[in-house]
């Protein structure tokens, strides 16, 4: 009770940053972040992904925005999470929009932000990703996976948004297991209009070529897109993917629609404009992925967000044919055992249906499907 009466009444972004900083000082107890990792992170080499040139514990991972300045990668992993994607990360630091900027739906399990990519800067990011690893490397420590996720400074017109993007993925090619532009989020007034092919194509040319300039040709490259384009979009992005030969797309990000919730008209207008993430997205987020693998077969990495909250959740992403899968609402709800629960739950569905790894069960709903075409 005392638990939802604090999602139901306290500032979303006030309690964020306490259970954050939280989290970020128990993890800074000498042997605090291994030991939780043993007790709640991926167990076994079944649960083991390889994708992106990477080796993953466990296919769960936490989505973008819960750690925008890269502060916090040591403690997310000690929770059970695989791997950790930053940001996003803008070329120039911004403030982003005026608090109150994150609710919560509680009757329907969501969260509505319009945060606007509030960050310190992809320099100050990139700066704190490698003292971070150089840290790891003097104690012996594995790496960890940490993608880094990139928009564009409000700031910067649409005509100066190729060069913004080039510029984090510089400042980050050294630091980063991968890159993901996110073209898709509804807080910065015209990005989703990057999603259309004729300005899609440039821009991810240009951050390929940025990564290929920075010494790090190999350095996997992911577009993320919205649950709300039309399918015929969705089609033109995965063979715009295929044809640049990226390495992935991440589905989906927030939506903008407000269809069928639970939740009071005055809640629902209380929340405001922005990004809805959680329950609500699930069903439009798996339609988007099953049309992305049924497009593009194995030949993307896919990488499945939006409305997970349960192991039987990341268990149909995974047979729809994601090769991971993000969190980050799930979390909000969930609370701190949240990841621990989600990989227990994947390594007993993965063995009651006679697998012996969650890597062979990806894609296994579609695999006598036809591509689509036309």
């Amino acid at each position: 009770m005392l638990f939802h009466a604090v999602l139901r009444h306290a500032d979303a972004e006030r309690v964020h940053r306490l259970s954050f900083g939280a989290l970020r000082g128990l993890s800074a107890v000498p042997g605090a972040a291994p030991l939780m990792r043993r007790v709640c992170g991926a167990r076994g080499p079944d649960m083991r992904v390889s994708a992106l040139g990477r080796e993953f514990a466990g296919p769960l991972g936490l989505a973008a925005g819960f750690d925008k300045n890269a502060k916090g990668a040591e403690g997310l992993t000690a929770l059970g999470f695989g791997h950790v994607e930053i940001g996003t990360v803008t070329a120039h630091p911004q403030p982003g929009n005026p608090a109150p900027r994150l609710f919560r739906l509680v009757a329907d399990r969501a969260i509505v932000n319009r945060m606007g990519f509030n960050n310190e800067g992809s320099a100050v990011v990139a700066g704190r990703l490698r003292m971070q690893r150089a840290r790891r490397v003097q104690r012996g420590r594995a790496p960890l996976v940490i993608g880094a996720n990139i928009g564009k400074t409000k700031a910067t017109p649409e005509s100066g948004a190729v060069e913004d993007y080039v510029a984090s993925a510089r400042r980050l090619a050294d630091v980063a297991d991968y890159i993901a532009v996110n073209v898709s989020s509804p807080n910065t007034p015209g990005l989703r209009d990057l999603q259309a092919v004729g300005h899609l194509r440039p821009l991810l040319g240009a951050v390929r070529a940025a990564l290929d300039d920075a010494g790090r040709p190999e350095l996997p490259l992911l577009v993320k897109i919205a649950p709300d384009l039309a399918d015929s979009d969705i089609d033109a992005v995965a063979d715009l993917a295929l044809e640049l030969g990226l390495d992935g797309i991440i589905a989906t990000n927030t939506t903008i629609s407000r269809d069928a919730l639970r939740s009071t008209p005055e809640e629902i207008e209380a929340a405001g404009a922005g990004g809805l993430s959680g329950a609500p997205l699930k069903h439009r987020s798996v339609a988007v992925l099953r049309r992305l693998r049924a497009r593009a077969g194995d030949r993307l990495v896919l990488v499945a967000v939006g409305g997970v909250e349960t192991p039987l959740d990341a268990w149909e992403r995974i047979r729809a044919g994601a090769t991971l899968v993000q969190g980050y609402t799930g979390l909000i709800y969930g609370g701190p055992l949240w990841p621990r629960a989600m990989n227990r739950g994947l390594a007993r569905l993965a063995r009651a249906a006679g697998y012996t790894s969650i890597a062979a069960a990806v894609g296994t709903d579609l695999e006598h499907a036809a591509p689509l075409t036309g």
